[in-house]
């Protein structure tokens, strides 16, 4: 199979029939043996029965269903493990991301060589101070604290090579990250595409202004887990260890000086009077704890996780 399209989706009965037969056509057009991953997050306005509709009408089209909804990474992440295609290409389901994008994206992957060609929106229709403004700034923290240069990390529309999606595990909210995840799991061949951003034809955005809050909150949890998920230790051990010496120098300093006093029958202050006293036990006690949490750390990374076991209700042409 040459391609599969991976379309997580959430209350949009309104655009799905528009979306596959405008995907059906441009594979149709180019030859393409394809496959529509539908995955429904807990829709409540009928998407999953127009989902079995199209099923039946296009074998190509396949269906999960969520039992509730879990979000869009829970999507990405059933999407990959079900899909078959030598490229895996993941859109929206609103119709800002064109299908008419999707042959370069597959030539970019099998013949320019790249592992993942991310969209770039570059003229978006977004309110400017509402998303666009906090967008690019959010694109170009993501891209110095990464090192990955790309415009638009949160673009729904990216072409990958199949190893990379059955190589990367995708929880949370990481689908924004991706390429991050990808990166560290060796894939570093990640181009860019400019694509055409559509304006929204039906219903509303389901991401609220929390995304802002997440997004920088993600950020800082992907590039933790790629570089210390399999070595917490060499985090939390190394702060945990500095901690714990800072304020084992104070407390020897501060009884130092207590003797030099003595010795020389010099009045000296009594030790708890110093605030330095108090700040080298907290040290002392919060290295401690950091060395602790680390080892801690250590042990749980040695046992399997559940955190991407999402109960599906229904699957259609699986």
């Amino acid at each position: 199979m040459n391609i599969s399209v991976v379309v997580p989706l959430f209350n949009e009965v309104e655009s799905l029939p528009e979306l596959t037969a405008w995907i059906d056509q441009v594979m149709s057009v180019h030859n393409f043996s394809y496959e529509v991953i539908l995955i429904d997050d807990g829709s409540t306005d009928g998407s999953w029965e127009l989902i079995e509709q199209l099923c039946l009408q296009n074998p190509s089209i396949k269906g999960i269903k969520f039992r509730r909804n879990y979000g869009k990474s829970a999507g990405l992440y059933c999407g990959f493990a079900q899909a078959e295609g030598d490229v895996v290409i993941t859109m929206d389901a609103d119709l800002q991301d064109s299908p008419e994008e999707i042959p370069e994206l597959y030539r970019m992957i099998t013949e320019d060589n790249f592992d993942i060609v991310s969209g770039w929106k570059k003229k978006r229709y977004d309110p400017v101070f509402s998303k666009n403004l906090p967008s690019k700034f959010y694109n170009w923290t993501a891209r110095r604290m990464t090192g990955i240069k790309i415009h638009d990390f949160n673009c729904g529309l990216k072409a990958y090579r199949k190893q990379v999606i059955k190589s990367i595990e995708v929880y949370g909210d990481m689908h924004r990250y991706i390429p991050v995840l990808a990166k560290w799991a060796g894939f570093k061949r990640i181009g860019e595409k400019v694509v055409q951003h559509q304006e929204r034809k039906f219903g509303t955005t389901k991401f609220g202004m929390e995304r802002f809050i997440r997004g920088p909150l993600d950020l800082l949890s992907v590039i933790f887990i790629s570089k210390f998920s399999k070595r917490p230790m060499h985090f939390f051990g190394v702060f945990g260890t500095l901690t714990f010496l800072l304020g084992l120098a104070a407390a020897v300093w501060l009884g130092a000086q207590k003797i030099f006093h003595t010795l020389n029958n010099e009045l000296a202050p009594r030790v708890t009077d110093s605030p330095y006293f108090y700040l080298s036990l907290a040290a002392m006690i919060i290295g401690t704890q950091l060395f602790l949490a680390g080892f801690l750390a250590e042990l749980s990374t040695r046992n399997s996780t559940e955190r991407n076991l999402y109960l599906i209700d229904e699957k259609t042409n699986i």
